[in-house]
């Protein structure tokens, strides 16, 4: 369990000892060891004494037929398109259907990202994928004391429908698939989503994509809350809720270990505490009176794929093994797509450089080619340029021929699963398991997600796995290429720059829309708003009416501010 590790170690660690116990060597390996490695080490010693992976994960010399001595292959590893769905959700995977290339992107007004939008489908992007500005991540609008110096600077202003109608100009919303980066104001700009498709004429029940609209990775590690937990959840199962009834294909979550990777977290962290916080989810929903197999199959997971190649496979094969177990067992889900964890992967935006930024090229192509062989269904690729600022376009471009390559040219969607049966990734497979699961029964004795984030358990986790990994970087016990090693003279880049003229087009365009809109409607939908909101019914009908209505991001959060309240972290000793 996790409570019983030892100081400065891992759960990667204790299942690392397990795994070794269980180990037994054939006499051959051990003939090997005595006449060839011996003999090698006393000539030239290894490089370092440990290895491990980026998360600090100890890794053997070599794998052998022992390392998967005990794996049953049926119940752990199968085959593709079954459970346990180690090897894919799809039977056929990329040989039928390639993962959708999904490009985030948002910068500026609305019509800066329209554009880009277009030109990303111009250039073979298969699904878009928006990014929002602060103010609008954070529920305030564009013209707010608040949002000043930051409209439009890391994602695209969307402050009212009008906006959001302008962001998908020219796109119609029946024939492409949308993912909205959005979490705590994620009800207010689905809606406004879901009106721009009534308008264009688009049903409901065709349209898809996915809002992120996972609360608890905020309080976790991103930190863009506005309400209390409580109320933040009643939210995300309004919108599942109106999700089972109207929206058939939509993917009402995307539960996001991301951001936790981000913040600093092991990969069996981020594995570990996403796939827990799915479940937390699933838990209010059942309380709420729905049914797992109404909702699960709309369910959908977001992970990080970082630099350590077999690492990150090792993860996403153990998720879909995880997953599996949890419908099935903890709760009697009976339709298989429930049981079949479907995820979108973004390569790692914290392992990018300032420092030789083109050398983030190589990376996010490791990375990318590591979520092709996890077995992804959508994929984001970062632009060399993200650790000075929002991308360009040349680089965008780049990163999106990145994938083409790896769909195309590299041949490793010939085949499915090309690494099963691999000694070393079924092996770390089931080690990365074993060490999420150490995690999630913690959280369980704890109550819970939601009770774990209110004491800082997995805020405290990130908080020092971020630390050991700075330290094993200060020491040049990990190497990051023109960082601690190989530095050279830089060179300056072009940089994609957003100006105050966005914030004061935003403005403007908010001036006429509140011109505009019947100031009553807009009044008595925020006061059904607000009497819904002290009450228990579902938040979303109402939310749709003010959306309508051309109420405004800003005053719509600010309604449910007035019953909601805010909330404050508690500090992390």
């Amino acid at each position: 369990m996790a409570e019983n590790r030892k100081p400065g170690t891992d759960e990667a660690t204790t299942a690392t000892v397990e795994t070794n116990e269980l180990r037994k060597p054939s006499v051959r390996e051990r003939q090997w060891e005595e006449r060839v490695l011996q003999p090698t080490l006393r000539k030239s010693p290894e490089r370092s004494k440990e290895f491990t992976t980026v998360s600090g994960h100890p890794i053997r010399r070599l794998y052998t037929p022992a390392d998967i001595a005990n794996i049953d292959f049926e119940r752990e590893v199968g085959f593709p398109g079954e459970p346990p769905y180690t090897r894919g959700i799809h039977s056929t995977m990329y040989r039928g259907r390639l993962w959708t290339m999904r490009q985030f992107a948002g910068f500026g007004t609305p019509e800066d990202t329209n554009q880009r939008f277009r030109y990303l489908l111009e250039q073979g992007q298969t699904g878009l994928s928006v990014a929002f500005d602060l103010p609008t991540l954070m529920g305030y609008d564009s013209d707010h004391p608040l949002s000043a110096g930051e409209v439009g600077k890391c994602g695209v202003a969307i402050s009212s429908l009008a906006d959001m109608e302008t962001l998908f100009d020219q796109i119609p919303l029946s024939g492409v698939t949308t993912s909205m980066t959005i979490n705590s104001p994620a009800a207010v700009l689905w809606a406004m989503y879901l009106a721009v498709a009534e308008k264009q004429g688009a049903s409901w029940e065709k349209i898809s994509g996915t809002i992120q609209n996972d609360i608890l990775k905020e309080y976790i590690a991103q930190k863009e809350y506005i309400y209390p937990p409580a109320p933040s959840m009643r939210l995300v199962i309004d919108t599942f809720e109106f999700g089972v009834q109207h929206t058939p294909r939509f993917n009402v979550i995307s539960i996001s270990g991301y951001h936790i990777r981000e913040a600093g977290s092991t990969a069996i962290q981020e594995l570990a505490f996403t796939l827990r916080d799915g479940m937390e989810y699933v838990e209010w929903a059942l309380r709420r009176g729905l049914k797992i197999d109404e909702f699960g199959p709309r369910l959908s997971f977001f992970f990080n794929s970082h630099n350590d190649f077999f690492e990150e496979i090792a993860k996403f094969r153990a998720a879909r093994r995880i997953w599996n177990r949890v419908t099935r067992e903890r709760y009697g889900a009976q339709n298989p797509r429930t049981w079949a964890l479907r995820f979108h992967t973004q390569t790692a935006g914290c392992s990018l450089t300032a420092q030789q930024p083109y050398n983030n090229v190589v990376r996010t192509a490791i990375q990318a080619l590591a979520a092709v062989l996890g077995g992804t269904q959508s994929l984001h690729t970062n632009s060399l340029d993200e650790a000075w600022a929002l991308p360009t376009e040349f680089a965008a471009t780049l990163a999106l021929r990145t994938q083409q390559i790896i769909a195309h040219e590299s041949g490793v969607t010939n085949t499915v699963d090309p690494l099963g049966g691999s000694y070393f990734v079924e092996s770390l497979t089931g080690e990365v398991e074993r060490g999420a699961w150490d995690y999630i029964e913690k959280i369980d004795s704890l109550g819970g997600m939601v009770t774990a984030v209110e004491r800082g358990y997995p805020q405290r986790e990130i908080a020092e796995a971020s630390y050991r990994y700075q330290m094993a970087i200060d020491r040049k016990e990990k190497i990051i290429v023109g960082v601690n090693e190989h530095v050279a003279e830089e060179q300056p880049i072009e940089t994609l720059k957003i100006d105050e003229s966005v914030a004061r087009q935003q403005k403007e365009r908010l001036r006429k829309v509140r011109a505009e809109r019947s100031q009553d409607a807009v009044n008595r939908s925020l006061d059904a708003l607000r009497r819904a909101a002290k009450g228990e019914e579902n938040l979303m009908p109402h939310i749709y009416e003010a959306v309508k209505a051309y109420a405004t991001l800003g005053e719509i959060c600010d309604a449910m501010r007035d019953v909601f309240g805010t909330y404050e972290e508690i500090a992390i000793t």
